[in-house]
């Protein structure tokens, strides 16, 4: 029989105890409607979490998820918007999902083959695209928010499926299928290795250049997805807002969740619960009357608390 992770046995303690006390506390907080919102907006958090869960776990950092985000928020409204588009429907709304996941793709590619290949530290690789895919974002949509209307792209964003928002389905859909990839592919395995002792990985014929490279694709890609979502909920894109300090949320349920920021890890239900666990207490803290300002410093303590049992478990 598994033994039940001890951080994630905290974990669900932790969320199990907050349930309890909103249930008590919270006004409504049993409505169909506040789990709908709060799945809602956890979604796109959990979705870059689970990516940079596995950047982590190779032994790095992503800070270019929000600006990734962007640029493809910026091209989804541009192709489906596009004349040829228009006249064909079904093919315009394909590939204004499938192209900004390509391009996503292309710029964690970008990432990987700097850090990879060139040398480039993972903090330095990522911040270059940081600073610069936001404004190839904003060029590509000349810095004007672009609003739509597109019922078949919206529904990424506000359809429902089963009372429950379509993203929350997908972000769930990507932590199980995440999951089963680390725990049961080759590249999992080698995932784990690299980020826990490169070093030793090399010398054992470990392919580290492109298990690095796949890393920060899928994690682009991810960040891609949470893009398009958060254009369709607000069926408009403005490219200087979309993904603002995700990386840092995307870190933060990582690290909660039980990632080891030294690598070699990568508890991919625990980033998701981690999301959860983070959104819940923002929830709890905003709807009993508590102003937003006081979230970030929670959010920070349960941050250093998290970083603070990590190097008390550490193995």
């Amino acid at each position: 029989m598994t033994r039940l992770d001890p951080r994630l046995a905290g974990l669900l303690v932790a969320l199990a105890a907050l349930l309890v006390l909103n249930v008590a506390i919270t006004p409504n907080f049993l409505n169909m409607q506040t789990l709908a919102v709060n799945a809602s907006q956890v979604a796109t958090i959990a979705i870059v979490a689970v990516g940079m869960t596995l950047v982590i776990a190779s032994g790095g950092i992503d800070l270019s998820v929000g600006s990734v985000m962007a640029v493809a928020g910026a091209l989804a409204p541009m192709i489906f918007l596009s004349g040829w588009a228009v006249a064909n429907p079904g093919l315009g709304l394909v590939a204004s999902i499938v192209l900004p996941l390509l391009a996503a793709a292309a710029c964690g590619l970008f990432n990987g083959v700097l850090i990879a290949h060139l040398g480039v530290q993972p903090i330095i690789a990522t911040l270059i695209f940081f600073i610069s895919g936001r404004g190839i974002a904003q060029v590509l949509t000349n810095g004007q928010l672009q609003t739509f209307t597109n019922p078949d792209f919206t529904w990424l964003g506000t359809g429902r499926i089963l009372g429950l928002p379509v993203q929350g389905w997908i972000a769930l859909a990507v932590t199980v299928v995440i999951a089963l990839v680390v725990r049961r592919t080759i590249y999992g395995r080698y995932l784990l290795s690299v980020g826990g002792n490169e070093r030793a990985s090399v010398l054992a014929g470990a392919p580290v250049a492109r298990v690095k490279i796949a890393t920060y694709v899928i994690a682009a890609t991810l960040a891609g997805l949470a893009g398009l979502i958060v254009v369709a909920q607000n069926s408009a894109s403005d490219a200087a807002r979309i993904g603002q300090l995700m990386e840092l949320d995307a870190i933060a349920a990582a690290v909660v969740g039980g990632a080891a920021l030294s690598g070699g890890r990568a508890p991919i239900l625990g980033t998701l619960l981690g999301a959860i666990f983070i959104q819940l207490m923002g929830y709890t803290l905003i709807a009993n009357g508590i102003s937003d300002e006081m979230t970030l410093i929670v959010t920070a303590a349960i941050i250093a608390v998290a970083v603070w049992l990590q190097r008390g478990r550490r193995v």
